[in-house]
Order: C-alpha cells, then sequence, then structure tokens
C-alpha cells in the first residue's frame, strides 16, 4: 500500500497524525486555518505558522468508490471509497480519506450503498495515518 511521502510543509501534520491528532496549520499572525501546509499565508501574507488541534469532526463533502482495474494491492480490496471531508472548523478545509466501519477497518468495511453526501464523521487513527468513521448520535 501506498504511504504518504512528507514534505517540509505537510511534515507535522503526519507528525501529529502518527501520535494520534489531527492537526491543521495555522497563521501566527491572523489565525487563519489553512490546508495544504505552505510556507506562506494566503490571507496577510505572514510566514509565521503554528499547528492547531481541531476536533476532527466534519461531513461529507463528495466520494468516490473504487472498483477494479487498480493496481493489484488496491483491487484486493476494492470496491472501496475515498471521501473528502469538510471540516466543522474550517469549511473551506477539505481532507481526503477513507470512510470506514470502524478504526483499524479495512479500506472496504464500509457499505458503499451507506455513503451520503452531507453524513457526518469523525477522524480516527490507524498506523498513523487518518481515517474517517460515521459519528454516531
Amino acid at each position: 500500500m501506498l504511504r504518504p511521502v512528507p514534505d517540509t510543509d505537510g511534515a507535522p501534520f503526519w507528525e501529529y497524525a502518527a501520535q494520534g491528532e489531527l492537526r491543521v496549520q495555522a497563521c501566527a499572525a491572523c489565525g487563519e486555518l489553512r490546508f495544504p501546509p505552505r510556507p506562506c499565508c494566503p490571507h496577510c501574507q505572514s510566514f509565521e505558522s503554528q499547528w492547531r488541534p481541531v476536533s476532527g469532526r466534519g461531513r461529507v463533502w463528495s466520494y468516490v468508490v473504487a472498483h477494479p482495474p487498480l493496481l493489484p494491492d488496491y483491487a484486493a480490496q476494492a470496491p472501496y471509497n475515498v471521501v473528502v471531508v469538510e471540516l466543522d472548523e474550517a469549511p473551506r478545509i477539505r481532507l481526503v480519506g477513507n470512510l470506514v466501519a470502524g478504526a483499524g477497518q479495512p479500506l472496504g468495511s464500509f457499505p458503499p450503498e451507506s455513503l451520503r453526501i452531507g453524513a457526518r464523521v469523525r477522524a480516527v487513527f490507524h498506523d498513523g495515518l487518518p481515517q474517517w468513521v460515521p459519528e454516531r448520535p
């Protein structure tokens, strides 16, 4: 399975994820949250930044269900979903991942027919990677 290849700006995201924390980059000058991480704030052009924890709660903004033909390791797990999640704290920030039935469950563990735009989800972590699970009322 493919693993993330962190760059200098994004490395802290993956370090926090490995600790089970979802954090996003914020401008230390104006406070604006931003993702993907970058050296300069697009709002005030400051080069000062910090990493702020977020709740990990959001909603499915979009999704796709992958079917074969795929790379062999992925084909064995298909069909599986890839979701785009809009964070509650920052609706302009959207993270990509997989919606699974529970933390550590395989890619195809959430039934594709149950996917819905707008579904409430929360972040969980497995093997240093963020995943998404349905938020229970």
